[in-house]
């Protein structure tokens, strides 16, 4: 992604957010990352549910297993740090998974 694209996408995410719109936000980031321009209509409406039942399942996670009380626990944060882990562990899968390989390699 050039520098150009990640600024402009991250003024999106920071224009929708105060919008209230975060999720809205990564999920045009992904789409303008990695769908065709010409998928059909099925295929972006369903890559949306999904993308927004994850979002809302990591979400809702968070606060069920969030220590009860105002301050992070230990716990919480521990927690925390394997959910951090799992999703850096699935974009580098991600983004590997998406190099094209140069011509006349691999």
């Amino acid at each position: 992604m050039t520098d150009d694209r990640k600024a402009v996408l991250e003024k999106l995410s920071r224009d929708l957010a105060d919008e209230g719109k975060l999720m809205e936000a990564g999920w045009i980031s992904l789409r303008i990352a990695t769908i065709d321009a010409d998928a059909p209509q099925t295929q972006l409406d369903e890559m949306r549910m999904a993308f927004f039942a994850g979002a809302q399942h990591l979400f809702a996670s968070i606060l069920t297993v969030m220590e009860p009380g105002a301050d992070p626990t230990e716990k919480d944060l521990r927690r925390i740090s394997l959910i951090d882990a799992e999703l850096r562990e699935f974009i580098t899968r991600f983004a590997a998974a998406r190099i094209i390989p140069k011509k006349g390699t691999a």
